[in-house]
């Protein structure tokens, strides 16, 4: 019972924080079947994630820069992005911009939540452990989504040059930031909690704006405003 408890404290986090920004889309909410499927793709993607960081730690582990920028945090996001430019990218469903906050999301939680499950599965983790990896990894995983999304959003409606970059964008900035905060966890050992509260902090703030300024792009806001004034 115990166990199961603790599973349940593992799955809790990622299911949580998706039907946030799920409901967060104000204009044309997603097919749920398909966010759920996205979100499942997130479990599958953690196989080859270990299987490459294995790799990868055997001929450049123990350089934490590397460690943290490289094996953890380009290979996770990495094929994150891949898989949603190849899969949802041009989708029917990707119809405006919030939407790739929504899809990167998902895919984010879904792995995340396959790593919380295997940590509290494998460590027998309790109850407070399980509470600060909700608060920290699930929550900055969500977070390098959000960054993500948005990025493939303004990208799936630019032209040109300007679309390049913010696919460009899309890749590098979640990248940047969960090296950041791979490195921070891996390097201070008695102090990191005086940097990591305040980079989620800032994750947070710049990952809201972002969620505010998607919605406010989305071309279905105008038709939502026009049936408000007819009804």
């Amino acid at each position: 019972m115990l166990l199961f408890s603790v599973i349940a404290s593992a799955l809790a986090p990622g299911l949580a924080l998706l039907t946030y920004f799920y409901l967060k889309d104000r204009y044309d909410q997603e097919p749920l079947l398909m966010v759920i499927k996205v979100f499942l793709l997130g479990f599958m993607i953690v196989v080859p994630v270990m299987i490459i960081q294995r790799g990868l730690t055997t001929g450049l582990g123990g350089n934490p820069y590397l460690d943290s920028f490289v094996i953890s945090a380009f290979v996770e996001e990495f094929l994150k992005w891949f898989v949603l430019f190849h899969m949802i990218y041009n989708h029917t469903e990707f119809d405006e911009p919030y939407d790739g906050i929504v899809y990167a999301v998902a895919i984010s939680l879904g792995f995340a939540t396959v790593e919380n499950v295997m940590y509290a599965w494998y460590s027998h983790a309790s109850f407070g452990a399980m509470f600060l990896r909700a608060l920290l990894p699930v929550s900055g995983h969500a977070m390098f989504g959000v960054m993500m999304g948005y990025y493939l959003g303004r990208a799936r409606f630019s032209t040109g040059a300007k679309a390049k970059r913010f696919l460009v964008y899309s890749m590098i900035i979640p990248w940047f930031w969960h090296g950041v905060y791979d490195f921070i966890l891996s390097t201070m050992t008695h102090y990191w909690i005086w940097f990591i509260v305040p980079l989620m902090a800032f994750l947070w703030y710049g990952g809201m704006g972002k969620v505010y300024r998607a919605n406010n792009r989305s071309p279905f806001r105008f038709l939502k405003r026009e049936e408000e004034v007819n009804t």
